[in-house]
């Protein structure tokens, strides 16, 4: 029992991880956009090495077993919200001094 316990535990925070890296590579990615000389050929690339580096990881996450599989995406969109509030706090202050002026 504890080790399905620890078996579950280490799904779900694998599952924040994959989706603190996917949606913060994203993030990071726009913030650049506007700095590279082709933005079309950064976004593509970026997608696809976070894609393939997300589906790797559930892959070996889930080891055969639909449970894990769940946990961890349950744990890739609880990444997701933390991302989106982290993204949204630091947004917050400049959009305040934007709509100042």
């Amino acid at each position: 029992m504890t080790r399905e316990i620890l078996e579950a535990a280490g799904a779900l925070l694998a599952g924040i991880g994959l989706g603190l890296f996917f949606f913060g590579g994203l993030w990071l990615t726009v913030r650049s956009l506007p700095h590279v000389r082709r933005p079309g050929r950064r976004l593509f690339l970026s997608f696809l090495v976070r894609t393939a580096v997300v589906l790797l990881g559930f892959y070996a996450v889930m080891s055969g077993d639909w449970r894990r599989m769940l946990l961890c995406l349950a744990g890739f969109l609880i990444g997701r919200v933390a991302m989106a509030c982290m993204v949204g706090r630091t947004a917050s202050p400049n959009r305040a001094t934007h709509a100042r002026t």
